[in-house]
């Protein structure tokens, strides 16, 4: 899933290469946090957070098809 999520993050954003993904584990969920570059933020969570919702999406169904419970962040 990580993969997944950075391949989707480095495609809308300006500065590839400033972003990270970090994957924990919480009581038998998986917790990815993604961070970009301040300037690419709004391409990242989108007019009304459309594009953060659709990330979140697909992520999770993905994972669903595997068997996993994964949540995404997107940090500041």
């Amino acid at each position: 899933m990580k993969e997944l999520l950075l391949y989707l993050a480095k495609n809308l954003v300006d500065d590839p290469e400033a972003v990270t993904v970090t994957e924990s584990k919480d009581a038998g969920e998986t917790v990815l946090e993604l961070r970009v570059a301040p300037g690419d933020m709004g391409k990242v969570i989108g007019r009304q957070g459309r594009i953060a919702r659709e990330i979140r999406t697909i992520v999770k169904t993905v994972a669903q098809r595997t068997g996993e419970k994964v949540t995404v962040e997107i940090m500041d």
